[in-house]
């Protein structure tokens, strides 16, 4: 009885909120010291400053991470100068560039062309061989089917067979058992 009455207090309503309460204030602190932290370091607090030396970068333009194409910069004119590439890119004429990429979508047009080509034969190979593959099973049906009916016929005539046979024996005296 006791050791139950010892598990209510540690689960009763009062003690929830006194844990409750004590991590709100620890919650408070922390943002608290925090904000005064921030406050310092925003506000240039003399103390802060003398912790962190003064940084002093003397990096030239050169190092700079390039820009991407679509931004417009002073020296991008002068990126690629010095590759030979690049500077002989930059020397063709515009008809020489079209012509260029002309070429190279003749090329990719031709490359798909081919593929396309090569897809189409093998579907109509494909298709071929199922046309032939449902001609032998339409010709399996139709044998069937007519062996069927010659079965069907030749039931039906054993039957009448097997009816004259039974009322002749039926005439001379026989009786089922």
């Amino acid at each position: 009885m006791a050791n139950s009455s010892g598990n209510k207090l540690f689960c009763s309503p009062g003690m929830f909120r006194l844990v409750l309460f004590l991590v709100g204030l620890c919650f408070f602190w922390y943002t608290m010291s925090m904000r005064q932290q921030l406050f310092r370091h925003f506000s240039g607090d003399s103390s802060v400053k003398s912790s962190c030396p003064v940084c002093h970068c003397d990096c030239s333009s050169d190092a700079t991470l390039p820009l991407p194409l679509g931004i417009s910069s002073g020296t991008l004119e002068e990126c690629g100068k010095d590759n030979p590439e690049t500077n002989e890119e930059m020397k063709k004429d515009v008809i020489t560039l079209l012509t260029e990429e002309i070429s190279l979508q003749k090329s990719v047009i031709n490359d798909n062309l081919a593929h396309t080509r090569a897809l189409i034969m093998y579907a109509r190979k494909t298709s071929s061989h199922y046309q032939k593959e449902a001609e032998k099973c339409n010709t399996g049906m139709e044998t069937c089917e007519e062996a069927r009916e010659k079965a069907e016929a030749e039931l039906t005539e054993e039957r009448k067979l097997s009816s004259l046979w039974e009322n002749r024996a039926r005439e001379k005296g026989w009786q089922d058992r």
